[in-house]
C-alpha cells in the first residue's frame, strides 16, 4: 500500500468515527436554553453534517473497507451470533 493511500484510509476511518460527534450533537442541542428555531436549525445542520463526514469518510476509504466498517457500526449485527462452518460430509477427507 502506497502512503498516499495509507493517509486517505487513515484520515476515512477518522472522519467515519468523528461523525458520531454530530449524531450526538443531535441529542444534546435541545437540552440547552435556546429558542425553538434554533434548536431545530442546530439539530438539523448537525444531522446533515453526520451525513455529509460520515459519507466523505466512505469514499476515502474504499468500497470493501467501508461496507466492512458499516457492517460493524450497525447496531443491529452487534448481538448476533456467528455461524460456525460446518463440514460437509460428502467430501472425501
Amino acid at each position: 500500500m502506497t502512503k498516499s493511500k495509507n493517509w486517505q484510509i487513515k484520515l476515512g476511518i477518522f472522519l467515519m468515527i468523528f461523525s458520531g460527534v454530530f449524531f450526538a450533537a443531535t441529542f444534546i442541542i435541545p437540552l440547552f436554553d435556546l429558542p425553538t428555531q434554533t434548536k431545530v436549525i442546530a439539530s438539523t445542520t448537525s444531522l446533515v453534517l453526520m451525513e455529509v463526514v460520515f459519507w466523505s469518510g466512505g469514499l476515502l476509504v474504499g468500497k470493501e473497507l467501508f461496507t466492512k466498517y458499516k457492517k460493524q457500526l450497525d447496531p443491529r449485527t452487534w448481538f448476533k451470533r456467528k455461524k460456525l462452518p460446518f463440514p460437509d460430509d460428502n467430501k472425501p477427507v
